[in-house]
């Protein structure tokens, strides 16, 4: 398995449904114009047997960080970082969902962030999580922001260590 860049010519975006709209009209109307104007890179799991159809999509990009939200210990730690990675969206499609392809998204796309990250510091992988997912990402070590329930973080450390 392996992700590639969403193609809009080639991906058929109007048969995904992963049962959330936000995710669903983000992935079919702004994804590509988003991914045009250098904002955001959305990656997609195809289906070995039918190369068009989309398991599931993530997305990146960069976002700044509020230190004041985050333990006093981290605060000081990275007290110059001014952003982090983002993993903005991350949505498997109902037809292929309990089946582990949410958790192999989002290993590859901390694999890919902590490839960036070795090339372009930062400190911290950011994820909005939709309401009732944030339970998913704290099974990978994710934190609650102090201010927010549905914003997790996870260290570029912690995320080294646990792949490595």
């Amino acid at each position: 398995m392996n992700t590639v860049l969403l193609d809009k010519d080639k991906h058929d975006r109007n048969r995904f449904n992963c049962g959330i709209d936000a995710l669903n009209n983000y992935f079919k109307v702004m994804a590509s114009q988003q991914a045009k104007k250098d904002n955001t890179r959305t990656f997609v799991l195809e289906d070995d047997t039918d190369n068009s159809a989309v398991i599931g999509f993530y997305t990146l990009t960069m976002t700044p960080i509020d230190l004041n939200t985050l333990p006093s210990k981290l605060q000081k730690k990275h007290q110059s970082s001014m952003s982090g990675g983002l993993i903005a969206r991350l949505a498997v499609d109902n037809r292929y969902q309990g089946r582990g392809f949410g958790e192999w998204l989002l290993i590859d796309a901390l694999r890919k962030l902590l490839a960036a990250s070795d090339t372009v510091a930062f400190p911290i992988v950011i994820v909005d999580a939709k309401d009732g997912a944030a339970h998913f990402y704290e099974k990978y070590g994710f934190t609650a922001f102090q201010d927010t329930e549905n914003k997790l973080f996870i260290t570029i450390a912690n995320i080294r260590a646990s792949l490595s």
